[in-house]
């Protein structure tokens, strides 16, 4: 029988594997080399629980901060279980790596479309408003061009097909549904609260809000982009929570097409074992939270 209030459950794709997160607890489960799944859990912090997650907006940036944290160990967990003990990533290599990837991350969505913006208006006359919408598409097109061209990369692929078992998985939870590969395959690779989605609403919300900066220097546009990410983010999470809990409403479902269209990049169609996968990490996390599954 379907529970009368659902929690928000969420989760995100690993390598062979799909992290599933409650309120208390994560579990990772994993495809092993031998063909075994292999199980991870961790208890939460105490943030998921805390009264922080009542404040809009400041619960949106310690939420992810924390949530970005999960993502990159789990990643780390499913990594490690594929190379074996003598291939571990950990210690300053692993951090170094996460640092790489985020300073990349920053410079090549943010900083790139900025110096863009900034040399239309230099050399080609542009307006400071003109300069400002060249940022944003430019911003949006790295980042759909990027996500089509990694989705050619076989382990990606992969790695997208267990995000398309973890929607389905979710979303056949959320349906009341027998949480079996067979039954579970039947259900939307679509969902309103996927990470691709703030992704999206994250680069658009970006348009509009630095196009009101009008005019700035070189290095004020520059570091503009950096310290307004946090206000970016908080928006993006409260509208990404906002249309997920009204996605009844047609208006609503009309404007998340986008941020659902995307999300046909970023997922695949799983096959039985690898939906196998992913419920056996939301049976665990659930078992964990207390709640029979």
């Amino acid at each position: 029988m379907r529970e009368p209030a659902l929690p928000a459950y969420g989760g995100q794709a690993v390598i062979e594997g799909v992290m599933m997160r409650g309120r208390q607890a994560v579990a990772i489960a994993m495809r092993a080399p031998n063909q075994e799944i292999v199980v991870h859990t961790e208890k939460l912090s105490g943030v998921y629980r805390s009264k922080i997650t009542k404040v809009p907006f400041l619960r949106g940036l310690i939420m992810l901060w924390d949530a970005l944290g999960l993502g990159m160990r789990a990643l780390t967990i499913s990594a490690n279980t594929q190379t074996g003990e003598e291939e571990r990533i950990e210690g300053p290599a692993l951090y170094l790596t996460l640092f790489l990837s985020l300073a990349f991350g920053i410079g090549l969505f943010f900083l790139a479309p900025a110096a863009a913006g900034q040399l239309a208006e230099r050399y080609l006359g542009w307006s400071a408003w003109l300069g400002n919408l060249l940022e944003g598409l430019v911003r949006l097109m790295l980042l759909v061009g990027y996500i089509w061209a990694i989705s050619f990369v076989p382990d990606i692929r992969r790695v997208f097909a267990y995000h398309g078992a973890e929607h389905k998985t979710i979303n056949a939870f959320e349906s009341g549904a027998e949480l079996t590969p067979e039954v579970v395959a039947g259900y939307s690779l679509e969902h309103p609260r996927c990470g691709t989605a703030f992704l999206l609403t994250l680069v658009l919300l970006s348009i509009l809000l630095f196009s009101l900066l009008g005019p700035l220097p070189v290095f004020w546009r520059l570091a503009s982009r950096v310290l307004l990410l946090p206000v970016l983010a908080g928006l993006a999470y409260e509208y990404i929570r906002w249309t997920a809990s009204h996605i009844e409403s047609p208006l609503v479902r009309w404007l998340v097409r986008p941020n659902l269209a995307l999300q046909h990049l970023t997922t695949r169609e799983p096959s039985l074992d690898m939906l196998e996968v992913a419920i056996k990490a939301f049976q665990t996390m659930r078992s964990h939270e207390g709640v029979a599954s």
